[in-house]
This record gives C-alpha cells, structure tokens and sequence, in this order.
C-alpha cells in the first residue's frame, strides 16, 4: 500500500522558507538531507511526515489546487497560532470562498504556498 513520504514544497528564498517551516511546525533541518537547492525538515519529537523545501523559479499559484491543513486542538489555539505564524513571516489571506462560519482560515507562508490553519473542535 501506499502512503505518504514527504511533502515537497517549491520556493524561491530556501533559507527564509526554512525559517517559517522550521518555526512553524517544531521542525529540524535534516542534516543527512541538506544540499544546496533542497531541505529535507523533519520533527524535532520522532516520527511524522517530513517537509521538503526545494529551489524553485516557478511562483506560487494565486489559487492551488493542493495545499496543507494544518490542525488545532480549538479557537483559542486557532487563533494563538495564526498569531504566532503571522509573526515568523507567514500572511492572512483574504479567501472569498470561506463559509458562513469557518473553521478554518487561511494563510500564505514566505513564498505565498497557501495553507490552512484548522478549528478542529
């Protein structure tokens, strides 16, 4: 059976998208991993999917059609880790497809890769 290895993201500024991942997800850089155009980040605790930053020209897109869901135990933690990643480089972005009353909200890392930060309560 299949299962996921890694995520890979694209980016133009390698160390600076190092920097947001790193300090957003608790991860390290994998030290084995590490080469001058890619960045293999993986959990400081053990086990769990690691995230590939690699040199890229290409731009973000405005609207992708893959994007991360990054999960929060409430709206109190929601809202302090919106904070917390606004804070290290990441955006809110504006999402005219939001429902009523999400339970998520939108949010661009250093390089405009959309991800969601979700309620999951």
């Amino acid at each position: 059976m299949l299962r996921i290895g890694a995520i890979v993201l694209g980016v133009s500024d390698l160390p600076r998208a190092v920097r947001f991942w790193a300090g957003a997800l608790g991860y390290l850089i994998s030290e084995a991993e590490e080469r001058a155009d890619w960045v293999v980040l993986v959990p400081e605790d053990g086990p769990g999917t690691p995230l590939v930053l690699t040199l890229n020209s290409s731009t973000a897109e405005e609207r992708p059609r893959v994007h991360l869901d990054l999960f929060t135990d409430g709206p109190a933690e929601q809202a302090a880790e919106i904070t917390r990643l606004v804070t290290i480089g990441g955006a809110f972005v504006g999402w005219d497809r939001r429902p009523g009353e999400p339970d998520f909200a939108v949010l661009a890392d250093t390089e405009g890769n959309r991800f969601c930060v979700v309620d999951t309560a």
